[in-house]
């Protein structure tokens, strides 16, 4: 039996012209890892509500790759999270998340997703978050895909904005000792900015994996 056959998300691959989205296998592991340790954000800026990047680099590999295979280990029909690296011209340069509860009756997902720093400004970000949207609408019959980010993060949610996601109120969160207001958006099929064609390997058996019917 091989991998994909015991953990179907392990046979998806979405292409968009120059990007893959491929399966954070334990042999994309250590590539993610290297992405990770080239810097992913300005140290003196944190655009997560989990600070995962304060990690110095000596522990940031085994946080890396624990917190991957904890996604593995906890996942359940009532609540995943589709992690998915994202390779940019062969090189694997960050991740593209979506991540559910009770999707079968809410059919709704939220999108989250590092790049590294050096890929930044690129339009990177708003090709992968184009094409995980069109995989969710368009091959797992979503509803509508939510997103957040903290309001001094002007680069996500000008994602955001371009792929076609509408203002869905705020809140507050802690963040190093201090409040920080958090955007939300909410993204509708038919205010989706579809971008590059997307084409699908395995989304056959992940949507049986994860209860939708064939």
């Amino acid at each position: 039996m091989n991998p994909e056959a015991v953990f179907p998300p392990f046979g998806l691959r979405i292409e968009a012209g120059p990007m893959v989205l491929r399966p954070i296998t334990d042999d994309v592991l250590p590539l993610l890892i290297d992405a990770a340790l080239a810097g992913i954000h300005d140290p003196a800026f944190m655009p997560f509500t989990t600070p995962w990047t304060d990690a110095s680099p000596e522990d940031l590999p085994m946080a890396v790759a624990q917190y991957h295979w904890g996604v593995r280990a906890r996942w359940s029909p009532a609540a995943w999270s589709l992690e998915l690296a994202v390779e940019w011209e062969g090189r694997i340069v960050g991740v593209q998340a979506f991540t559910t509860e009770n999707y079968l009756v809410t059919r709704t997902g939220e999108t989250g997703s590092w790049l590294r720093l050096a890929d930044h400004g690129r339009g990177i970000g708003t090709r992968m978050r184009q094409a995980v949207c069109r995989f969710a609408f368009d091959h797992l019959d979503a509803a509508r895909v939510t997103s957040a980010a903290f309001t001094d993060n002007p680069a996500s949610l000008a994602v955001s904005r371009k792929t076609g996601y509408r203002p869905n109120g705020s809140t507050w969160h802690a963040r190093r000792g201090r409040p920080a207001e958090m955007r939300r958006m909410v993204l509708r099929p038919e205010d989706l900015v579809r971008g590059e064609p997307i084409t699908v390997e395995g989304a056959g058996p992940f949507r049986h994996f994860i209860g939708l019917e064939e």
